[in-house]
């Protein structure tokens, strides 16, 4: 019986040996496909380091390979000889599925690098209410998802090869013993070591748990790379991370421990504790402008900052939009931080007036029911405006079509319901240059008598990039003369291009119909979130990784003809919570009651913190992976300082505001909190 065991554990450890090994070469693959320098040339020492290190991290699950192969196989095998005969057929089975797993986490991991520039993160749990349809459109028209799906059947061939070619090696011959207690000692010692093997490799090459490889523990050598440090980590190790990401602490929090987080942002009132949203109830100082006829809000799908630079100069991306900022009334800020790092939360923070922190409020239906003191629409219906909601794509996503009135907005409009049935479109939306030439038809057969507000939510400047840009009078020759040869022939790169031009011109195209047929019109612009569509290296710039300001930034102009640069004081920068109170402080009379968590930008400021992010005058940092870099533009990788959080405190509070409104929401509606949420 003892020498079946004997034989099977050895199988189990032959089939064990495949799966750390498909690891090695997909984070091979991972770093030829992505990084700049593709040879460990001059880094062997770190390469080494990056491969032995991502190998003891990714036994936490490899080794579970072996020991569902001895449970489930060997030891069952060992009492039942008919169940013997077919154990290699089942450890095979069991390990080509698993080492589909590890080829679908791979690929995932390889098409989300592609969209966001980094492995995966928090952002894919902000996937979960989103409309599957429109990833399986992304992956078959921007991934090439059915050459990825067909191949699957060479890996699964390959890996089947090399699974038989594993089990097919000679294994050792159960040892004869003299005695019977001989035999029992070293069948127990057997087994006994095969239990020890799978924990020994489990916990890193240790029999300690707490000393299982850590990203803190990851050596200096691998981390101070921000790529090899990306590279290190499993597929599966960091989706199990994000499998276990618990619920928010804020969520968990008693008033008491809340109101201690939030006490950076909640100052005392006359001795007493104030209730959150009284410490954002703010008065105004008096109209600074002509109160416009109209406001316009232009919440442009990626539209950053980065493609602004100098740097990116010869691009020419956004022509339409430098112009618009080059008129002597229009304010534009160079260092602007979004409400969140996807567009969801983004849309959510700056509507609701609060942090998303993506705890998805647009998805929780107690937030349905009512608008919370800090809206922007809710707070700008009081200043006598009808408010507007435009959106290229349909209300249903993100649940618009119930969280969009709830903010306070008197009307809605989703581009498929406003344009044609036949008109073309994204699997986001209506394409913008027809949806935005909608809107504005809509607006100038409107009622003109009272003040409006509308806030238009573009979709085009997206994922797969297949709109027919040259239709739209995107011409590289000259559009881009300048774009170098290698860029011309990476269809894909400047087809990225191609419509962020095409998107900024579609916008710009409208700002200017609305400015002619209503003069008087404030005009803000702005971008849901930074977007990963510049050309790194091909002879623009010497780099392959994008600095830290051009992963984050968005961008922001306002224009009106009452806007001096004189108004803003030098402000150098901002973030989307600042433009609500900087709306009002333009066009509200003396005394008029607001409530806005962050300050205006007539008002100086030192930093801005979102749960994302901070910034000051000269650096930026990311709170997820606790690094900050300097805050220029520079065709060099600029230095990352790690383990660096400046205003974590800060930070922590405004996550807390948002726990404790989801708490409260529903002492918020009925008043008992003395606030009301209507």
């Amino acid at each position: 019986m003892f020498s079946l065991y004997f034989a099977g554990v050895q199988q189990d450890f032959k089939m064990a040996i495949l799966s750390p090994i498909l690891c090695a070469l997909f984070r091979l693959a991972f770093i030829l496909i992505y990084r700049d320098k593709k040879t460990p040339s001059g880094e062997w020492r770190k390469w080494l380091t990056c491969f032995r290190y991502g190998f003891w991290w990714g036994m936490d699950f490899n080794a579970y390979v072996f020991l569902y192969s001895m449970v489930l196989v060997s030891i069952p095998g060992a009492f039942f000889a008919s169940y013997y005969a077919i154990g290699d057929t089942v450890r095979q089975a069991g390990l080509l599925i698993y080492a589909v797993v590890l080829y679908t986490a791979f690929i995932g991991r390889l098409i989300f690098y592609y969209h966001f520039h980094d492995i995966y993160n928090h952002l894919l749990l902000l996937g979960r209410h989103a409309d599957k349809k429109n990833f399986a459109d992304i992956f078959f028209n921007q991934n090439h998802g059915i050459w990825i799906l067909l191949s699957y059947i060479p890996y699964i061939g390959l890996c089947y090869l090399a699974s038989s070619w594993l089990l097919a090696l000679p294994s050792a011959p159960y040892p004869a013993f003299d005695t019977v207690g001989g035999q029992y000692a070293f069948n127990t010692i057997f087994f006994l070591t095969a239990v020890a093997v799978f924990y020994w490799f489990r916990y890193g090459g240790t029999f300690r748990h707490r000393r299982k490889p850590e990203w803190d523990e990851v050596p200096a050598v691998v981390k101070d790379d921000v790529f090899m440090g990306k590279a290190v980590i499993d597929d599966l190790i960091i989706l199990e991370k994000l499998w276990h990401q618990k619920l928010h602490p804020s969520l968990q929090h008693s008033d008491e421990e809340a109101r201690k987080i939030m006490a950076p942002v909640l100052p005392e009132k006359k001795g007493e504790a104030v209730l959150p949203f009284e410490a954002f109830e703010h008065r105004a100082a008096g109209a600074r402008i002509q109160k416009p006829s109209h406001i316009f809000l232009l919440f442009l799908e990626s539209h950053a900052q980065s493609a602004f630079d100098l740097l990116y100069e010869k691009l020419h991306l956004m022509d339409a939009s430098k112009a618009f900022r080059k008129d002597p009334h229009t304010i534009s800020i160079e260092n602007f931080l979004p409400g969140g790092m996807v567009s969801q939360p983004s849309i959510v923070s700056l509507l609701s007036g609060i942090f998303d922190a993506d705890m998805e409020l647009n998805e929780k239906q107690e937030f349905w029911k009512g608008a919370l003191p800090t809206s922007l629409p809710k707070q700008l219906k009081q200043l006598g405006y009808r408010t507007n909601f435009w959106y290229g794509g349909p209300l249903t996503w993100s649940s618009l079509d119930h969280f969009i009135p709830s903010v306070g907005f008197d009307q809605s409009f989703g581009g498929p319901d406003i344009c044609s049935k036949d008109a073309p479109h994204t699997w986001l939306g209506v394409y913008d240059h027809i949806f935005l030439a909608e809107v504005a038809k809509r607006i100038e057969d409107g009622n003109d008598e009272q003040p409006s507000f509308h806030f238009i939510y573009t979709t085009s400047h997206h994922g797969p990039y297949l709109l027919p840009f040259e239709e739209f009078g995107f011409d590289i020759d000259k559009v881009m003369p300048e774009m170098p040869e290698a860029l011309r022939r990476d269809k894909k790169n400047w087809r990225r291009m191609a419509s962020a031009w095409y998107a900024d011109q579609s916008a710009m195209k409208f700002v200017r119909a609305m400015k002619a047929r209503y003069p008087d019109s404030l005009f803000i612009v702005t971008g849901d979130h930074a977007a990963g569509v510049l050309p790194l290296d091909f002879d623009i710039v010497p780099r392959r990784e994008p600095n830290l300001r051009e992963r984050f930034l968005t961008s922001f102009a306002m224009s009106h003809p009452d806007l001096t640069p004189e108004m803003f004081q030098g402000c150098q920068i901002g973030s989307h919570m600042n433009i609500l109170p900087t709306l009002i402080e333009l066009i509200a009379p003396k005394d008029f009651r607001y409530y806005a968590i962050q300050s205006s930008l007539f008002e100086p400021m030192d930093h801005v913190v979102t749960p994302y992010c901070w910034m000051t005058k000269d650096a930026i940092g990311s709170y997820s992976e606790h690094i900050e870099q300097a805050l220029f533009t520079s065709a060099e990788a600029l230095p990352i300082h790690r383990d660096c959080e400046r205003f974590k405190a800060e930070q922590e509070a405004w996550c807390e505001l948002t726990g404790w409104t989801i708490r409260h929401i529903k002492q918020l509606r009925d008043g008992s909190l003395g606030i009301l949420v209507n």
